[in-house]
């Protein structure tokens, strides 16, 4: 399998996740490229997935890190239980416990940029922000307003499962290493930015991020890791590798003391 091929499909972070254990709703249907409408609104389209399938080199100012947003959010958010995007436009505003009250996907949006990419927010009103809106909006066309779609978030994976480090470093070693490196610091390509990225270091996502949960990351793991063989990891192996990666050094993330605000944080919460 063509490792550069498969570049925007790595794995990371990112966590720039909708929440996990969404009820089962429509059928996620990706639409084809060939109804992206002619004119301005298909320019903010075609714009928009540029945006999040190139992050790092076309929005430095805010990405901090030497992600992408489609790092985490697998073919350009169409994968399901890879966080897709699709049908998102339908869901949002939505309530989110880790902020404690109702947000708008703009906000989604950018709590990604300051979490999993590690850097700033866009303005609301800016050409990039409209555009990504585009695109989310273009994915999740034919999806019924305030309905969710089957494979939104992430597979629901077992939370009494009690992660083993020793073994998640074992697993890490066997099945992960080949393409994020020993030492996590990811795959370089000379031509800037990673072939595979980093899944701990500077270069990662922060403290603050969904992926730094170990049953989030675990999730995640389970169902799309290694790369092409998704599935092929026991729940159990998926858990001890993730509590593993997610325990080693990441940047800081200061403003993770005012989530949860209503007292139900996770037991897994950084």
């Amino acid at each position: 399998m063509n490792r550069t091929k498969l570049s925007a499909l790595a794995f990371v972070a990112a966590a720039c996740m909708p929440a996990l254990g969404h009820a089962q709703g429509v059928a996620m249907t990706v639409p084809n490229e060939a109804s992206i409408p002619g004119g301005p609104m298909g320019d903010a389209i075609r714009r928009g997935k540029q945006l999040l399938t190139d992050t790092h080199n076309q929005l430095p100012r805010n990405v901090g890190n030497g992600l992408n947003c489609t790092n985490c959010h697998l073919s350009g958010g169409t994968t399901p239980f890879a966080s897709p995007w699709v049908g998102l436009t339908a869901a949002f505003p939505e309530y989110r416990s880790r902020s404690g009250k109702l947000i708008s996907l703009q906000e989604r949006v950018n709590d990604c940029f300051q979490r999993s990419m590690n850097g700033k927010p866009l303005a609301f009103d800016s050409a990039e922000m409209n555009a990504i809106m585009a695109y989310m909006k273009w994915l999740s066309t034919g999806v019924p307003t305030g309905s969710n779609v089957t494979g939104r978030g992430f597979e629901k994976i077992d939370t009494a499962l009690v992660p083993n480090r020793d073994n998640g470093k074992a697993v890490y070693a066997s099945k992960c290493a080949s393409c994020h490196g020993a030492d996590g610091q990811g795959m370089k390509n000379p031509q800037g930015g990673y072939v595979f990225p980093p899944v701990w270091g500077k270069d990662s996502f922060n403290i603050g991020a969904g992926m730094a949960r170990t049953y989030t990351a675990a999730a995640f793991v389970k169902h799309n890791m290694p790369l092409g063989q998704g599935g092929t990891l026991s729940a159990q192996e998926s858990v001890d590798v993730a509590a593993y990666f997610t325990a080693q050094p990441r940047p800081d993330y200061a403003a993770r003391a005012k989530d949860w605000p209503k007292g139900d944080k996770p037991k897994d919460a950084r």
